[in-house]
């Protein structure tokens, strides 16, 4: 197993292994450099409809490599207001540029997003080294 690549410290991210901003009134969620390449190589993203109700109990969404077959979980509850369409055509994205072009879809928040929902860059890290070790 791999360490945690890179983890840009201005986003959040869960211990499922994705990162999310706030733009807005809305989230932008991904999947970490870490998780795409414990992956390998996306071969399809299974992208939700714009309108879905999501919640971080559930996945929005799953993404198939070659390896394996993965769920993508919201970091809060919310709708799905914006997908990534270009991953339908260039799923090889998410492991290009998993912070860029690879976000997989944007969503609005049912309530404001507390301040210490998800891990810090830090905390992140030391969780996905410690993940990557056991």
């Amino acid at each position: 197993m791999s360490g945690p690549g890179k983890v840009p410290e201005e986003l959040r991210y869960l211990a499922t292994h994705e990162w999310f901003r706030v733009e807005g009134d809305e989230l932008v969620v991904g999947l970490t450099d870490h998780a795409q390449s414990e992956l390998t190589d996306v071969v399809f993203v299974d992208l939700p409809a714009p309108g879905k109700a999501v919640a971080p109990t559930a996945a929005a969404l799953s993404v198939e490599s070659v390896k394996t077959v993965s769920d993508v979980f919201p970091p809060v509850a919310g709708t799905v207001t914006q997908v990534n369409a270009e991953l339908r055509a260039h799923p090889e994205y998410v492991n290009q540029d998993p912070y860029g072009k690879g976000w997989v879809f944007r969503m609005r928040p049912a309530a404001p997003v507390p301040s210490g929902v998800g891990l810090s860059a830090a905390e992140y890290r030391q969780r996905a080294a410690s993940a990557s070790s056991a």
